[in-house]
């Protein structure tokens, strides 16, 4: 479930849909981070961008959300789309720094969190929306530290074993 806040007002978006096509999941972000909000981004790619992400030719596993100094925008850096074989000799870079496309309220409250508050933005999915548009979902997260990522494989395991028992004598 991702909430974003579009015009004041949240909208949610269930990934989980027949709507939504994933294309790439940071699956070390809820390990290593605590979410505390969630945000809806658009994003800014070239044609052979788009048609390698279509392949699910990218990777969100090293990526951050920053500003870059005397711009206005919030990027995507690191995020790894690779290149697209069938394009011409103008291929795009895998790893260069991409636009966000967010409204002004959104970047404003994000900036100051990450200024003020020391919080991170993190990359979570990458997905396609219903209407065919490349969306990015983002987090304000804060770092977790040693002991809440032992809690946090306490939790997966006694989840794992629960569910294994419920199978078993659940019948």
């Amino acid at each position: 479930m991702v909430k974003c806040l579009v015009n004041n007002m949240q909208c949610s978006c269930d990934m989980n849909d027949g709507n939504f096509k994933v294309v790439a999941k940071n699956n070390k972000a809820r390990f290593d981070y605590e979410i505390l909000d969630k945000y809806e981004a658009g994003i800014v790619l070239t044609g052979s961008e788009v048609k390698s992400t279509r392949n699910n030719n990218i990777s969100l596993d090293e990526s951050f959300v920053g500003t870059m100094a005397g711009k206005p925008h919030l990027y995507l850096f690191n995020a790894n789309i690779t290149k697209y074989k069938e394009a011409s000799y103008n291929n795009h870079e895998p790893r260069r720094p991409r636009i966000l496309l967010l409204h002004q309220r959104e970047k404003i409250k994000l900036i100051d969190a990450v200024q003020k508050k020391g919080l991170t933005i993190i990359p979570l999915t990458m997905y396609f929306n219903n209407n065919g548009k490349i969306k990015l979902s983002i987090a304000l997260a804060r770092g977790k530290n040693v002991v809440d990522k032992r809690n946090t494989l306490k939790e997966r395991s006694w989840n794992i074993n629960k569910q294994r028992i419920l199978k078993t004598f659940g019948k």
